[in-house]
This record gives structure tokens, C-alpha cells and sequence, in this order.
């Protein structure tokens, strides 16, 4: 967790924060609902959400409970409810320590294979180095280190499951992923014509075909939320928000079984 809140200070450092009020207020309201929800499975967690200003579309969680948000990723998120699809999918990462992963793999790649004996705790270059490329903060060609196809498709599933948690209607989701496709097509960044084996992320049709198969459970976990937080979907990035109440008493999210 210590290396997730320095490698966010220094994101905050290196990169310039959003001054866009409308913009904060969107990603402070979603980000604490979806905290509310995922506490229970990221215990001690030290909730921060900060807006930079970059016209990335991306978004990353780090260990801790450190939610970094690209303003370039707002127009495509378009309302809460595509908002919430895209940081419950990076609070998932960090629920399922994906990014720990990353790191152990990324640690291996920059020791010639060598297991290192030090401890994460003394942030040695090489362990600062790993974990930049593990939790997706450089993205030099060559450097980064995606997310595998299995995780990608482990943090739709659990992230699904978050944002219904949440009051937001996960149908959502595929509007949002919809949208994303378009927004990757127009700049160049389709994957639809890359061979799948290739792919460190699930192709957009699969994507959302698969989001459509984790629909009805996640749908069950909607209906049950909206008796207590109501539906707050439909409503754009530009607009004023009035705060709401958050849900209580969620079953923690189990991960599968490999």
C-alpha cells in the first residue's frame, strides 16, 4: 500500500491536476459511491480521487485506494453511470491485485529473471521502476506493461458488480464500451483487426458481448441497490449534481477459483 500512495504523489507532482469544478464534483460523487461499495474488499483503504488535467482517455486505481482520473477520458465516460464503469472497472484492478501482479512480473522482466530479495518496502530503483510499469504510470513504448486478457475480463465482471452496488444501472456499461469503441476507432486504436492472441485486452465485440452474459446477476445487484440509493443515471459530466446516499451491507466480492 506504502508504494501505491508514494508512486500517487509523485503522479501528482509530475502531472498538472484539473482546476474544472464541474469535473471534481462528477468524479468525487461517483468515486465515493463506488468506495462505499468496495471498502469491505479493500480494507484500510485511504480514499483519494484526483482529476488530471490530460487529454488521455484513461483512468488507474492504485494499491490504497488511489484513483487517478484523465480529464480526456470525461467525454467519453459522458454521464455518472459511464463514470462509474470505468473506475469500478480500475477499483476492481486494485481489489484483485492485478497490479501486484503486474509487479512481480514486471520486477522479473527488469532482473534478467533474478528473484529479488529485498523487500517492496525499501523502494530500491529497480522496485520504483517496476512499479511504474506495473500500475500503467509510464506509458513509453516498450515500458508498459497492459493488463493480461484474463484480468481485463476479471475487472469488467467485478467492476459490473460494483457499479450496480452502487445505483447505477449496469446496461450502462455497454453504452459505455460502445462509445470507447467508436473513441478507439477514430483516433486509430482499434484492436478489431488484430488477431486475438495478440490482444492484452478483450476485443470490443467480446468485451461487450461478455458484459451482456454478466448482465442479469449484475441487474439482481442493481434492483436490490435501487431500493436504497435510487438510479442516478442518465445525467452528463456538465451537470450539477445534488448528493445522495451511499448503500450499505455488501457481500465482499470473492475472486474465482483458478
Amino acid at each position: 500500500m506504502q508504494l501505491g500512495l508514494t508512486a500517487f504523489n509523485q503522479v501528482k507532482q509530475e502531472t498538472p491536476i484539473s482546476r474544472d469544478p464541474a469535473a471534481n464534483a462528477l468524479v468525487q460523487k461517483v468515486g465515493k459511491r463506488l468506495a462505499a461499495v468496495a471498502s469491505k474488499d479493500l480494507p484500510n483503504a485511504q480514499w483519494e480521487f484526483v482529476v488530471f488535467d490530460s487529454k488521455e482517455a484513461n483512468a488507474f486505481c492504485l494499491p490504497g485506494g488511489k484513483v487517478g482520473v484523465y480529464s480526456g477520458i470525461l467525454p467519453i465516460t459522458k454521464d455518472e453511470a459511464g463514470l462509474a464503469t470505468v473506475l469500478g472497472h480500475e477499483i476492481a484492478h486494485a481489489v484483485l491485485h492485478h497490479g501486484s501482479e503486474r509487479m512481480s512480473e514486471a520486477m522479473l522482466m527488469q532482473t534478467g529473471g533474478q528473484v529479488l530479495g529485498s523487500a517492496l518496502g525499501s523502494a530500491s530503483q529497480t522496485t520504483k521502476a517496476a512499479a511504474a510499469t506495473a500500475y500503467g504510470l509510464t506509458t513509453q513504448v516498450g515500458r508498459e506493461l497492459p493488463h493480461s486478457r484474463a484480468q481485463e475480463s476479471e475487472a469488467d465482471r467485478v467492476g459490473l458488480t460494483f457499479m450496480a452496488r452502487a445505483g447505477y444501472d449496469p446496461q450502462e456499461a455497454l453504452r459505455f464500451w460502445q462509445r470507447f469503441a467508436a473513441y478507439a476507432k477514430q483516433a486509430g486504436g482499434s484492436t478489431a483487426a488484430m488477431p486475438v492472441i495478440f490482444r492484452d485486452h478483450p476485443a470490443d465485440d467480446k468485451r461487450i458481448a461478455d458484459l451482456q452474459k454478466l448482465l442479469p446477476a449484475a441487474e439482481a445487484e442493481y434492483a436490490k441497490a435501487k431500493n436504497q440509493v435510487g438510479a442516478p443515471t442518465g445525467k452528463s459530466s456538465g451537470s450539477r449534481f445534488s448528493p445522495s446516499s451511499t448503500p450499505s451491507g455488501n457481500t465482499p466480492i470473492s475472486r474465482p477459483v483458478q
